[in-house]
């Protein structure tokens, strides 16, 4: 069975293109992937999450919100008894606040320009898929 993927934008942040990249790469990958669309709320994401029974959530950010809205997801999952599932995120994030958002839980971050393939190994070697 194929580890479920899902790929969301958390906040006000209208530009989903490197979601909809990272979507596609993934799932030519070999991952099921859902893609939740923009202007999502990290309440939605985890709900999703659960909704979908994915094994990771990828956030997506280019609007400067990573700081606040990230550590939410993971907050909202954990709310739902649903820490075990896997966060990470990409964007445009410096990575001064790389640190930060590892202290809140998000296992790794993908800055611009990571390669495709580079990502769908990290994937593969850090979600564990359900037994």
């Amino acid at each position: 069975m194929p580890r479920r993927i899902l790929i969301a934008k958390p906040g006000l942040d209208g530009h989903d293109r490197g979601a909809k990249v990272i979507a596609r790469a993934l799932r030519d990958a070999g991952f099921e992937v859902i893609y939740s669309g923009l202007h999502q709320t990290p309440a939605q994401i985890a709900e999703t999450a659960l909704q979908e029974d994915v094994d990771a959530v990828g956030l997506s950010s280019l609007s400067g919100a990573h700081k606040t809205l990230f550590p939410q997801v993971v907050e909202q999952l954990a709310n739902r008894d649903a820490a075990n599932i896997v966060v990470f995120g990409g964007g445009v994030i410096p990575e001064a606040d790389i640190p930060t958002l590892h202290d809140a839980g998000i296992a790794t971050i993908f800055t611009p320009g990571t390669p495709l393939d580079e990502i769908a190994s990290w994937v593969d070697a850090n979600v564990p898929g359900k037994v």
